[in-house]
């Protein structure tokens, strides 16, 4: 059985959400805490660099309003993402991961706003700067992760789902040929049956608590995307 990997979900966010989620601080901590890999979310400037923020809007996760889409990167990089952090870029992450040997898993927020330019703009900064990583692309909508595989068939996607129940997995990940279901608990654990030989392609999110994080563990799935990886950690060992 293959040992199951932690992802950051937007860096670590600690236990009492200390540090401020998609910030070079939590990504930061995130390599502290012995995560395996690093998830986190992207967007377009209006001038198209590629912002990294999960919200479309900077109102919940820093002291800006509006669109992200809607400001440059130098008015951007003016607003307070938390303790003073500021919005990142991708390339700023890139950076910060030189060295490490950490996945990294780029969710695009493609759901209302499609970006046609982000696949390509990814799959560039990939090429240029992913060293020998390994990059998962993962989003809601379908189509996007479609174009990415089109533009690069060896690139890796995964479709995020967030409720429902899927009939068969086995199904839906070769009829879009993915490699991976990124889903939640509730759609996995009480169907294992209908994954028997998948769970190597599976990765649950968001798994803060221990017992869950342990229960997945040993099932054998791909990953547990958490909020506190230095808990999974201590659950799972080195």
């Amino acid at each position: 059985m293959q040992k199951t990997k932690i992802y950051a979900h937007r860096g670590s966010r600690g236990t009492k959400n200390e540090y401020p989620e998609n910030t070079m601080l939590a990504f930061q901590k995130a390599i502290e805490h012995k995560a395996d890999g690093i998830e986190l979310d992207v967007h377009l400037s209006r001038d198209e660099h590629v912002i990294v923020i999960h919200d479309e809007d900077l109102d919940r996760t820093t002291d800006g309003t509006g669109f992200v889409r809607n400001h440059p990167l130098d008015e951007l990089k003016e607003f307070d993402a938390g303790q003073g952090e500021k919005i990142p870029t991708l390339q700023e992450v890139f950076e910060l991961l030189s060295g490490t040997s950490l996945e990294l898993n780029i969710e695009l927020k493609t759901n209302r706003f499609p970006y046609p330019k982000m696949p390509q703009k990814l799959l560039d900064m990939a090429k240029k700067m992913g060293e020998s990583r390994k990059i998962i692309y993962s989003s809601f909508h379908l189509p996007t992760l479609l174009t990415i595989k089109k533009l690069d068939n060896t690139a890796k996607i995964a479709w995020l789902l967030e409720s429902g129940i899927i009939a068969n997995p086995e199904r839906a990940i070769k009829a879009s040929n993915l490699d991976a279901l990124h889903i939640t608990p509730t759609m996995f654990l009480p169907y294992l049956h209908r994954f028997e030989g998948l769970v190597d392609k599976i990765r649950i999110y968001t798994v803060n608590d221990a017992v869950e994080i342990r229960e997945l563990a040993k099932i054998g799935i791909d990953a547990v995307i958490t909020d506190v990886p230095d808990v999974a950690r201590e659950v799972l060992g080195a």
